[in-house]
């Protein structure tokens, strides 16, 4: 007597892991810059705020980082 095979739905596996895939990797794209950006505004706060001993609403203010810049370059010019 020999054994019999059972029916493999390899096809219903793979789309389901494709979709994973598919799912794993648009939250790769999305999460890890949005974490970038998250990374960047702590370190402007910790730099600016705790560090610097400023104001947080300097932080997002225009003219902070122009005069930063031109102080920065200042003889390059």
């Amino acid at each position: 007597m020999s054994a019999t095979k059972r029916p493999t739905d390899k096809k219903q596996r793979s789309a389901g892991r494709l979709m994973m895939l598919i799912v794993w990797t648009s939250v790769k794209i999305v999460f890890i810059p949005l974490l970038c950006i998250v990374a960047l505004l702590a370190g402007l706060g910790i730099g600016y705020v705790v560090l610097g001993k400023q104001e947080w609403s300097d932080v997002f203010d225009w003219n902070t980082w122009k005069h930063m810049y031109d102080l920065i370059f200042e003889g390059s010019r």
